[in-house]
């Protein structure tokens, strides 16, 4: 018998649910509820190195930014970074760091947004292909269905020529029309 899979079931549950209140959160400027909130997310992905893990750090950074909080946002933004970075995730790790800066820069945090922008140069290895920006892409609902997370065409995974798969939760995202 197979005990496991209803509590695993059940934990999923949870944790979009808790995705979906921090995606609330954020869309609200409640930052650091939704910070605490993907605190949370990032660090129970990181124990099982889940893929999502990343996107949890950025999030988690952008909310302490956003709600005044440079100084705590920074390292994480920079780890979320740096998992896409070491999973050889370049694309993402390229196009959200590029995100990051532009946001950075404008809110007025030159330096900070200095640093994001520098980090491709040192991880990135040479050679790597990364395709140009403005690839065009067909048009994604601006929120994921399922959790609510905004999605960012030129950075999720895309599963086929219509559907791309939601950062953080996985769900795929087809496209409108």
């Amino acid at each position: 018998m197979r005990r496991g899979f209803p509590r695993r079931a059940g934990r999923r549950a949870e944790r979009l649910a808790l995705l979906n209140n921090a995606n609330q959160m954020m869309q609200a400027g409640d930052y650091k509820g939704a910070a605490a909130a993907f605190d949370q997310l990032a660090a129970a992905a990181e124990r099982r190195s889940g893929r999502r893990a990343p996107m949890f750090l950025l999030q988690a950074g952008r909310s302490r930014v956003l709600s005044g909080g440079v100084a705590e946002g920074l390292p994480l933004l920079k780890r979320g970074l740096g998992l896409l970075s070491a999973r050889g995730r370049w694309l993402g790790f390229q196009r959200a760091g590029q995100r990051i800066a532009s946001e950075l820069q404008g809110r007025g945090l030159a330096a900070e947004s200095n640093e994001i922008e520098a980090l491709p140069a040192q991880s990135l290895p040479v050679g790597t292909p990364i395709p140009a920006a403005g690839t065009r892409h067909p048009v994604l609902p601006t929120h994921c269905p399922a959790c609510g997370a905004v999605v960012h065409p030129d950075e999720i995974e895309w599963l086929d020529g219509m559907t791309g798969e939601c950062d953080y939760c996985g769900s795929p995202l087809r496209a409108q029309g």
